[in-house]
């Protein structure tokens, strides 16, 4: 499963030329068998849009963006005034329009964080789900955890990627440096999951980190074996590894706009936790994933942890925290520059999700 995850940081210039174009940022691809209010709910007819038509990324396929598929199809984003359009955007699009406003909000891991530090304006405005990256072994590989690493090659999607960070946080706590420049381990990019996997199965790489749900699909073939989950490591687990990401230009002349698209993902994570079979189905029925085995999406949908409508109500997991949390981390590997107190009041915004209503 390939999912756009370019880190490479905005400079001013390049924002600035982001701007300028765009009228291209975000530009809907065609949807298939998706129309802009699905007809199959209950709010698809004579629906007024107090915030009209927006555009959101949601067409990478990646399992972890159910809740944009959910609250798309279940009528969600629409019961809160918005007519949706789905778009494939790269990260570097993304970044563009949440900068420039023309895209209100995304879904992302802390691999932004870099971006933040940069100034692109964009605030963490809540968390999304737990952990989705896993790192796989041959199964008769000799290899069983983090302090068999040191002298070994990794694979990874780019240099610079969540999985790349993650790896990094993971070694250096358990006293491996990931810094290229001290040997102890080597990390090699690939652009597609497939050819990583292939490099293990070769010998090319010593470990694969790769993310859900083709990490897990590997896994459950037999010829592998999990050393790290990242929804259950005590490095990373009980933490939101992805967070929803708001335009700050929009937060600013609109937050009743920001806290009702809120309000929709809300509504839709708690749909999830209750219907996760359901809301599998129809992520397979839409092909809104490629993903055909339902034991394992419904495993992995449960893995991620959504949190409920209760959850949301006693504030179950502390975003603040944990921007907080991963923000320290990776100012501790040298990934971020700023004081990660300071990052946290540049990165994160509590929206009242009141607001609006």
């Amino acid at each position: 499963m390939k999912r756009s995850r370019k880190i490479a940081s905005l400079t001013v210039l390049a924002i600035t030329l982001g701007i300028l174009l765009t009228a291209c940022a975000g530009k809907p691809v065609e949807e298939s068998n998706n129309s802009a209010t699905p007809a199959n709910t209950s709010t698809a007819a004579n629906v007024e849009f107090k915030y009209g038509k927006i555009d959101i990324p949601g067409k990478d396929g990646a399992l972890c963006g159910v809740p944009i598929y959910i609250a798309y199809d279940k009528g969600f984003f629409a019961e809160e005034g918005f007519d949706v359009t789905l778009i494939s955007a790269s990260a570097e699009t993304r970044k563009i329009g949440l900068n420039n406003g023309t895209i209100p909000i995304v879904n992302g891991d802390f691999q932004f964080f870099p971006s933040i530090e940069n100034d692109v304006k964009v605030k963490v405005v809540d968390g999304l789900h737990n952990g989705c990256i896993k790192f796989l072994v041959k199964k008769d590989s000799p290899i069983s955890g983090v302090k068999d690493l040191k002298g070994l090659k990794i694979g990874i999607d780019e240099v610079g990627g969540t999985p790349h960070q993650v790896a990094s946080v993971w070694l250096e706590k358990n006293g491996i440096s990931a810094k290229p420049e001290d040997g102890e381990v080597t990390f090699l990019p690939f652009d597609d999951g497939n050819l990583e996997v292939e490099a293990l199965k070769k010998g090319d790489i010593d470990v694969a980190a790769l993310w859900d749900p083709f990490g897990s699909v590997q896994e459950k073939t037999g010829n592998y074996k999990v050393i790290f989950d990242l929804s259950t490591d005590p490095t990373f687990a009980g933490k939101y590894c992805c967070f929803l990401y708001a335009s700050e230009k929009v937060l600013a002349e609109d937050p009743e706009k920001i806290a009702a698209l809120l309000r929709a993902y809300n509504k839709a994570q708690n749909w999830i936790a209750e219907n996760p079979e359901e809301a599998v189905q129809i992520v397979i029925d839409k092909k809104y994933s490629a993903i055909e085995d339902k034991e394992l999406a419904v495993e992995l949908v449960k893995h991620y942890q959504y949190p409920s409508k209760h959850d949301h109500e006693a504030n179950k997991q502390d975003v603040g925290k944990d921007v907080l949390y991963f923000a320290t981390e990776l100012y501790n590997i040298g990934y971020l520059k700023t004081n990660p107190d300071e990052f946290v009041k540049k990165a994160y915004q509590k929206v009242d999700l009141t607001l609006g209503k």
